[in-house]
């Protein structure tokens, strides 16, 4: 029987090859799109492993007495936006552990770099980044050690006595080859929380499988009207249900076997550009980038079964009787039970507002059921949503064209919903990323400062240890005569409080800076006229938003009084120029080993990678859901127009203008898209707002002008696909289409 289904399959000429041809090619994307997401969740934790070996210094690590004790102290940095992590090790005897990528420790004036910060330190002049790093560069990091090929990472060898008292610096007898429970400031590993991403992935898997399945069943049902007369005819015959059912499913499972096996090639094609995306803030290794064993299991096996009952439930009126499809009557109208699934998806999620879980596991079993159970929820509440508007407009409506519309959609409403389901669904995805990350891009994105304030390097410690008891003039004349340097700003400690207001709510004591300097970094404000020092809150030296208006009090000592207390930051203003903040950054970095130069850019670089990766992700979303919706209309159309060729034919013959027949097309499938997507529009903010509420206690913010010319742009090109549709009308509805038979 197998046999005779698989040469049926082939059999029907042009018209079925093709429509095996369209199976294959959408079960060849959505495999293309699920193996890569697979695949990206399990470059995450590659990249997370990679990595673990920065956090060896963490206090609550269990660091069993193994060999000689190594002295270990990892400390950032930044060039250009882009984050530097480098670890001090000095060891205290030949037995001292070596981290992973490395074949022996660096020697003191020796350091071992990452191939993106060797390249970086080769490619820039050496007094904006390489003078940070003391000697000679001895060799790369091997991939072991590295979480991304763009990482910068460093490991530099010193002697005990460098590294002993410096901030963050231990004794450890081994590396750490997992993340410590508890990580405190001495884990310097970016590791991205597995589950939270893969939280993420699963519903950015489920956003692109789920137009993909629908516009299987669509391609299934093309030209199912002959189909279905050709297996009532065989039920006459003799054939039983499960005959014709196996024959049925045989033809959407050889399509989708042969797509699920492309759909490896597309993934193939795809690897190198899903490793180019910086989920993570950083490129993938193209290694890392595979599916498991198990995982490609499940796609061979999962996706051909989904297929085939995606295709099964499109055709599975023709095992009614021999005579089932001859003898239609008006189907059973869906009922308002249809928006239990949508409203049960809102109130899980609304469940979670003040029950936020606290581990990442728990989140993703809270969060990814809401999700996909919304999304199912639209599917099964379109058709309801179309029978009701159809109804409505019935009531109020005199038009023939639209009373004919709305009456077909009436009687059949899920036949009406089915064309635009896939676009609808990509709607929603559409909205609901773009709602969401756009919301944290506003919440986390503000962190970059304001254009004087971006200007500023600076390097401080706290207020109980300051960074030294002054300013070597070396260091204050190498950054005057520094290219791009505008001022420089040595603020003091104030250890007696001098200036400090007695209704000030803060516990701290200003700190103190001298008016001429002050006068040179104009953005943090000024003194009183006639004052020699100021008393300037400390944050002021630390805001994102400069403040040149602003008159700080005058202090009660002299300018040569205030040089001799301890220094609590530099601040150096520069004409924003990488090359002059970067010059300033190595200069500090150098005069200060101990503690780390920053620009307010910085505080950000690490969330703005991220962010972008998001970014990246929600382009990937758009890009290909869209288009794939797009053609489920496309093929949803066509088959409609071909199922009723016979009853337009008839209308014809009868004196129904062809354009008459256009209009009842056009309204029939652009009355469920238009109503249905606002529902799906209004559903997508909902659930963000609830999502952002439960797990980020943020308040949706009302997409941009770029996303309502998105939609607007997606679904006038909906209505263009439909109108494109429209021509086949004079070719399918001739005369001859009238015939019985």
């Amino acid at each position: 029987m197998i046999a005779f289904a698989l040469r049926l399959a082939v059999s029907g000429g042009r018209q079925a090859v093709g429509r095996l041809v369209m199976i294959a090619a959408a079960v060849a994307v959505g495999v293309g799109l699920l193996v890569s997401t697979f695949s990206a969740m399990n470059a995450v934790e590659g990249a997370n492993r990679r990595q673990v070996w920065l956090d060896t210094g963490a206090a609550d690590r269990a660091d069993p007495a193994t060999g000689d004790p190594l002295w270990w102290r990892p400390h950032g940095d930044y060039y250009a936006g882009r984050e530097i992590t480098a670890v001090d090790v000095a060891a205290t005897g030949p037995s001292s552990p070596v981290p992973p990528g490395l074949t022996r420790l660096p020697a003191p004036g020796e350091y071992y770099a990452s191939p993106a910060l060797a390249e970086l330190i080769r490619s820039t002049p050496a007094d904006r980044l390489g003078d940070r790093f003391p000697g000679r560069l001895a060799g790369t990091i091997g991939d072991a050690a590295l979480p991304s090929p763009d990482a910068l990472i460093a490991v530099v060898g010193r002697t005990p006595a460098e590294v002993e008292g410096a901030p963050l610096a231990r004794t450890v007898t081994s590396i750490a080859t997992a993340r410590p429970a508890h990580c405190d400031e001495a884990c310097f590993s970016r590791t991205v929380r597995g589950d939270a991403m893969t939280l993420i992935l699963s519903v950015v898997a489920a956003a692109l499988i789920f137009p993909v399945l629908i516009f299987i069943g669509t391609a299934t049902r093309l030209s199912a009207a002959t189909r279905e007369q050709r297996y009532a005819a065989m039920r006459l015959v003799g054939a039983t249900p499960r005959q014709v059912s196996l024959v049925s499913a045989v033809e959407s499972t050889l399509a989708a076997a042969a797509g699920t096996v492309v759909g490896f090639a597309v993934f193939a094609a795809l690897r190198p550009l899903v490793a180019g995306v910086a989920l993570t803030g950083q490129r993938f290794f193209l290694s890392d980038l595979a599916p498991s064993a198990a995982q490609v299991l499940g796609v061979l096996v999962g996706v051909p079964v989904a297929a085939a009952v995606a295709a099964r439930l499109a055709l599975r009126r023709v095992t009614v009787s021999p005579l089932g499809v001859a003898r239609r009557v008006t189907p059973k109208p869906p009922g308002a039970w249809r928006l239990v699934p949508l409203l049960a998806g809102l109130a899980e999620l609304a469940y979670f507002l003040d029950r936020r879980p606290e581990t990442g596991n728990g989140q993703a079993a809270a969060y990814l059921p809401g999700f996909l159970t919304v999304m199912l929820g639209l599917v099964v509440a379109g058709p309801w949503l179309t029978m009701v508007t159809a109804r409505a407009v019935a009531r109020r409506t005199r038009r023939p064209a639209t009373l004919i519309a709305v009456r077909r959609l009436a009687d059949d409403p899920k036949a009406g919903f089915r064309a635009v389901s896939g676009l609808v669904l990509a709607l929603f995805v559409t909205t609901a990323t773009v709602s969401i990350i756009g919301t944290v891009n506003h919440n986390r994105g503000e962190l970059d400062g304001d254009p004087l304030t971006r200007t500023v390097v600076e390097v401080s410690d706290s207020r109980e240890r300051p960074i030294g008891a002054g300013v070597e003039p070396a260091l204050l004349g190498g950054l005057a005569a520094a290219p791009g340097v505008r001022g420089v700003a040595v603020v003091h400690a104030n250890p007696d409080g001098i200036g400090k207001n007695p209704a000030d709510p803060w516990p701290d004591p200003p700190v103190l800076v001298a008016c001429a300097d002050l006068a040179r970094t104009p953005m943090v404000g000024h003194c009183p006229a006639g004052a020699e020092v100021a008393a300037v809150d400390p944050f002021g030296f630390f805001s994102l938003r400069s403040d040149p208006g602003r008159e700080w009090p005058a202090a009660g000592i002299t300018a040569d009084a205030v040089a001799k207390l301890p220094v609590q930051t530099l601040y150096v203003a520069t004409d924003g120029s990488t090359a002059a903040m970067e010059r300033v950054r190595t200069l500090l970095t150098t005069a200060y080993p101990h503690q780390a130069a920053r620009t307010v850019g910085d505080f950000g670089t690490v969330m703005q990678q991220e962010l972008a990766g998001w970014r990246q992700l929600a382009d990937v979303v758009l890009l290909t859901t869209l288009p794939i919706a797009g053609c489920s209309l496309a093929v949803s159309v066509v088959a409609g127009l071909s199922d009723r060729r016979r009853p337009f034919a008839i209308l014809r013959l009868t004196g129904a203008p062809l354009r008459l027949l256009r209009v009842v097309v056009a309204l029939e499938s652009a009355m469920p898209l238009l109503v249905v997507a606002v529902v799906a529009i209004g559903t997508a903010f909902a659930a963000s707002e609830l999502f952002l509420s439960s797990q980020m206690h943020y308040d949706l913010m009302s997409p941009g002008a770029g996303y309502w010319a998105l939609v607007g742009a997606g679904l006038a090109a909906a209505l263009g696909i439909i109108a494109s549709t429209l021509p086949l009308l004079r070719r399918i509805t001739g005369p001859e289409a009238a015939r019985n038979g």
